[in-house]
């Protein structure tokens, strides 16, 4: 596996970079050595931040963990990912023809689903075209933490969501 480290307000000493290729090369059952690993060390006042993202053909398996310790973080985000593809990896492999970024051991192992994924309420509603910012609001009002709605700019369905540090964000579809 071929990782890629970087950190924002942290500088990636040698230390955190042995220990985030030594938890995460754990996961080099599951992966090709081809296979990238993106994962970005970040620190604001006293939360030490990680990121994995891990692209395979079709999805992309992603972690995010905070503690008050950046080792901490690195145990967790290992243990979440793994849990992540032992929980989907029949859904994973199912969806994708070539699943060249997984090693062959991984896919012809059998793990038990722990819990399926179950639709349990269905929602319709009418959906009228404003701007972000007006959904925004709207959102707040209902007391939700993302909202979907059509854009009156760009005449296509987004969702705005809520983000830490009371932002918000705009998810556009992209074909």
């Amino acid at each position: 596996m071929k990782f890629i480290i970087s950190g924002k307000n942290i500088a990636v000493t040698e230390g955190l970079k042995t220990a985030v290729e030594d938890k995460l090369g754990k996961l080099e059952r599951y992966f090709t050595p081809e296979t990238e690993i993106s994962v970005t060390l970040s620190v604001e006042k006293d939360r030490q931040k990680i990121e994995v993202t891990i692209p395979v053909k079709g999805n992309i398996i992603r972690s995010e963990q905070v503690s008050n310790d950046m080792y901490v973080s690195i145990d967790l985000v290992e243990e979440v990912i793994e849990r992540q593809l032992r929980k989907y990896k029949n859904k994973i492999v199912d969806r994708q023809q070539e699943s060249t970024n997984f090693q062959k051991a991984y896919l012809d192992k059998d793990y038990e689903e722990d819990e399926e994924v179950k639709i349990i309420r269905t929602k319709k509603f009418g959906i009228k075209p404003m701007y972000p910012e007006d959904a925004c609001v709207q959102m707040e009002l209902l007391g939700h933490n993302f909202f979907v709605f059509f854009n009156a700019e760009t005449e296509q369905v987004n969702v705005v969501y809520k983000r830490k540090g009371n932002t918000y964000g705009l998810i556009e579809p992209e074909f």
